[in-house]
């Protein structure tokens, strides 16, 4: 990495030349509903699973949930706390995932429900919750359930063994794909298993979920929500290249540096584009439109250049005209990113930046919890 320089210039970014969401592969305009969901969003969704992010198996032969608390529960005054080992079975072989659930003890269910997808590995001292970067408590006093498994029970976060867990044990055929799964996809497969089980917990309302990730869990979040749009509201956090970022515009972290230093994370074919992102046939903002018409949020930090927050921006302002041109729903960023003063609160799209750097903050998640009533709806107290 140390050999491939930042680029943190703008006026080296090369001019942005983006695939069109609204042009068939066969140069055919896009212009109804039944369009875009019968020709252009599949296309647009095997683009990215061909050249970016690899396949999401959607198949299993069984799916159970055991109660298996046995953590302490930080906040026993004010929420329920439930482990849940989530037990999946293919082709005779299983494979089990942790599931950590606060349900709050007050108020009137089922509750609308945060899930964050966490790559930071299970703490040492058996604690759940890092304060600030899961924000529990606030969540609880608001009114939402909230859950989170760490990635590390679905699929290690490591070159060498991300392997050892659900793409070994259920589906060991991806890996000789050139599109297989790969880590990003089994952590969007750990949400979506997560996902089962909020349809058959009676205190939760599945029907609104809000799905988080920060980093490269936020690359997750948005590919899970593009395969399964059971999601809806979808917020990620400074998820940079190969998340909320352009990649064309080859600004902070590339796509050439992204696969040198986390080859597992992304599909093989992703690698013939280091160095070569103007040859992408695909781009993030399109992302975005494969989540429409459910919402979505972006979020940056004015310090994390290395992720690009103009880039994101950018994403989502051009991502989000899926919304108005063919939805009918109003949303706009009528400002210029560097006009930003502060979050853009509106129904079905959004965006933040703060100061400060590269983290999830509670500074974040107050946003996020605004975004989602806005577009969840209040909750019963």
């Amino acid at each position: 990495m140390a050999q491939i320089p930042a680029n943190y210039d703008e006026s080296k970014v090369p001019d942005l030349i983006l695939p069109d969401p609204f042009v068939s592969l066969k140069g055919n305009p896009i212009l109804t509903v039944e369009d875009w969901e019968n020709i252009r969003r599949p296309e647009i969704l095997r683009l990215f699973e061909e050249n970016v992010y690899g396949q999401i198996p959607k198949d299993f032969d069984d799916i159970s949930f055991s109660d298996v608390t046995k953590s302490q529960n930080p906040y026993p005054s004010i929420a329920i706390l439930k482990e849940i080992d989530i037990k999946v079975s293919r082709g005779g072989k299983t494979h089990t995932m942790r599931l950590n659930v606060f349900i709050p003890k007050n108020g009137k269910g089922p509750f609308p429900v945060f899930l964050l997808i966490n790559y930071q590995p299970p703490y040492a001292d058996g604690k759940l919750v890092e304060e600030g970067f899961w924000a529990v408590k606030e969540l609880v006093e608001k009114g939402y359930a909230t859950a989170s498994f760490h990635v590390e029970t679905v699929a290690p976060d490591d070159k060498n063994r991300f392997s050892k867990g659900v793409i070994e044990r259920l589906y060991p055929e991806q890996l000789g794909q050139k599109d297989g799964m790969r880590a990003l996809g089994a952590w969007g497969w750990g949400a979506m298993r997560a996902m089962d089980y909020f349809e058959k917990e009676s205190l939760i309302d599945a029907n609104r979920a809000v799905l988080v990730g920060h980093s490269r869990s936020g690359k997750a979040a948005l590919w899970a929500s593009a395969n399964d749009p059971r999601w809806a509201v979808t917020i990620p956090n400074e998820s940079g290249c190969g998340g909320a970022a352009l990649s064309k515009r080859k600004f902070g972290e590339t796509v050439q540096v992204i696969n040198t230093a986390f080859p597992h994370w992304f599909n093989d074919n992703f690698k013939d584009f280091n160095g070569k992102e103007e040859l992408l046939p695909v781009d993030q903002h399109m992302l975005v439109s494969l989540i429409a018409p459910r919402a979505v949020y972006f979020s940056s930090a004015r310090e994390d250049r290395w992720a690009d927050p103009k880039g994101e921006y950018l994403s989502i302002k051009l991502g989000s005209r899926v919304f108005p041109l063919i939805y009918g729903k109003k949303v706009g960023f009528p400002l210029d990113f560097e006009e930003l003063k502060g979050p853009v609160i509106q129904p079905f799209a959004g965006y933040h930046i703060r100061e400060g750097e590269h983290d999830l903050t509670l500074e974040d998640w107050k946003s996020y919890m605004d975004f989602a009533e806005l577009n969840l709806g209040k909750k019963e107290k």
